[in-house]
């Protein structure tokens, strides 16, 4: 996990602009560097590196011997490196998994090289041989971009928004800063005043399609029967393949465990896989939450049983109102749920990064949406409606969960993994029947908790535990912590600002007195950039003027808790 930032064609003198990357610098705490690119003026890469894979030769831009003009800078793990580079008898010069794209891009040219990367990744790439630049990101925008191009052709481009709002530009109007599309890659022309020139942008691949680097897999071919007791067993393989890979680090792994489904699968397979691998040191489980709350309760009877050094970070709501305006500014946004969820997950992160030394956190962000994990996909009209509903969410990722996992983590100089976001995992999933996948018998996930029934990886109370949202499982059923949030704030926000709220802020108008309060700070932070947000998160298919699951008729959390 790293901070990659790049200039092309800058109006402004390099040394000037370069204060912004700084912006980022929380993304890479071990390292930074600031390059300009030799023979083309106005062009430079910055980087903030988190030390991950090859402590010795993994700073950027990565440049090696037998490609003297290619420059590449990417955040991410390629975690079939090695693989690749047997299969194509590529000959590296160091042990940095990025080298990858290097050989890959010489070989096959862009498309291919995108394509056969299983892994987390951002990418800028430039080839000085050819005058091209190239960017691109993994298929769910688990590792962030942002960039802009001005009307004369300077690119921007950096890992978050704030390092570039700042940058100085000839145009005179504001610039569009864009999240870069998760999936795609894009081509620049590059000319010798350091401009560019976008002529090609491209989708290299769906979450709906087997990913081309499946063929290379260590996972041989799986039985395509749709039978049941097969498909359960080719979703704990993939699973458990998810776990494997992302094994790849020289730093502690550490697991958050909420409790529920998702983390509890996440934490006892990565438990069982680092005894097998003989990791030479237990693994440390972190889990956020006042005494008496449901998650905290349901992490400690899952940390029991698979055996994991356990923490416990305990959040009182006042802890969380006091961290709302910093967890907005790393995370760029405004949504709701979003910010809900990113306090608790912003101070658990914060706990690690002082109290552990733990760098790469296993969590397990993308089940819900990928296994129709939310509470609201009971009221889907057809399981057909389910199945395109699930791939929307998958695809709007990067602007929810994704996004708040990763800024939230980033903001303590951690590195997420997040195994159901395996390309062959999710491909896989959502290419079964769609019936096969909707809620069954009252219960959401059915398949995936039927699929590990029986095998005692972890409690069968947590196996079959209903859906609790992370922002909602944190505090007692008796009083939810967006509920402490919404009074903090009532006093915050008075009844003329919201009579005026869709005049004030025409898009997206905040509907509550929390949403107002919300969107006044990213203002604050982030002025007239609401467009970044395309749509609040919300439930389908019922009436609610709220995210939070706890507000749906629907909602009926296991009584004993």
């Amino acid at each position: 996990m790293c901070g990659i930032w790049a200039l092309f064609g800058s109006d402004e003198c390099l040394s000037v602009q370069c204060t912004n990357a700084m912006k980022i610098a929380h993304r890479g705490p071990d390292a930074f560097r600031f390059e300009n690119v030799n023979g083309f003026t106005n062009c430079c890469f910055g980087f903030h590196r988190l030390a991950i894979v090859d402590q010795l030769y993994g700073m950027q831009p990565l440049r090696i011997k037998k490609f003297p003009f290619l420059w590449l800078c990417y955040n991410g793990e390629i975690y079939n490196h090695h693989t690749l580079q047997k299969q194509f008898g590529f000959d590296h010069q160091t042990k940095v998994d990025g080298e990858i794209l290097l050989h890959l891009y010489d070989r096959f040219g862009i498309q291919k090289m995108a394509s056969l990367l299983d892994g987390v990744f951002a990418f800028i790439l430039l080839d000085t041989a050819n005058n091209k630049v190239f960017l691109g990101r993994d298929t769910y925008g688990v590792r962030p971009l942002f960039r802009f191009l001005t009307d004369d052709g300077f690119l921007a481009v950096c890992s978050e928004a704030k390092g570039l709002i700042d940058i100085t530009h000839a145009m005179d109007t504001p610039v569009n800063i864009v999240p870069f599309l998760p999936g795609h890659f894009e081509v620049f022309d590059l000319k010798l005043n350091g401009k560019v020139r976008s002529i090609q942008m491209e989708r290299f691949h769906c979450c709906t399609k087997e990913p081309a680097h499946a063929i290379y897999d260590h996972v041989e071919r799986l039985p395509t029967s749709f039978d049941e007791e097969t498909v359960k067993s080719n979703i704990r393989t993939l699973f458990e393949s998810a776990v494997r890979k992302r094994l790849m680090a020289s730093r502690r792994i550490g697991c958050l465990l909420s409790g529920g489904l998702d983390s509890s699968l996440v934490a006892a397979t990565l438990l069982k896989l680092a005894k097998e691998e003989k990791l030479q040191y237990p693994i440390q489980t972190f889990s956020i939450g006042s005494e008496d709350s449901p998650d905290i309760i349901a992490a400690r009877k899952v940390s029991a049983h698979i055996g994991s050094e356990h923490h416990e970070v305990n959040f009182s709501a006042e802890e969380g109102i006091q961290a709302v305006e910093d967890v907005i500014f790393h995370l760029e946004t405004y949504d709701i749920t979003t910010i809900r969820a990113s306090v608790g997950m912003y101070l658990v992160s914060k706990y690690i990064r002082e109290k552990s030394d733990s760098v790469v956190i296993f969590s397990g962000e993308g089940s819900d949406e990928l296994t129709q994990g939310y509470i609201y996909f009971h009221k889907a009209p057809t399981p057909k409606a389910a199945s395109e509903d699930s791939v929307r969410l998958m695809k709007e990722l990067y602007l929810f969960d994704v996004l708040r996992a990763d800024r939230t983590t980033a903001a303590h100089g951690l590195e997420l993994r997040v195994p159901f976001l395996d390309h062959r995992f999710t491909a896989y999933y959502l290419s079964l029947p769609e019936d096969m996948r909707t809620p069954k018998h009252g219960v959401e996930k059915h398949l995936l908790r039927d699929s590990f029934k029986d095998l005692n990886l972890i409690p069968d109370e947590i196996l079959w535990r209903r859906k609790e949202a992370f922002s909602d499982g944190m505090t007692s059923v008796k009083k939810s912590w967006y509920v402490s949030l919404q009074e903090h704030l009532e006093s915050m926000v008075n009844d003329d600002q919201m009579e005026k709220a869709s005049k004030t802020f025409p898009h997206n108008p905040p509907p509550t007195k929390e949403a107002y309060y919300f969107r006044q700070v990213f203002e604050k932070h982030y002025p007239g950039r609401a467009e970044w947000l395309s749509h609040y998160w919300m439930p389908r298919w019922t009436n609610a003027t709220d995210p939070s699951a706890r507000t749906l008729a629907i909602y009926n959390p296991d009584k004993e808790q």
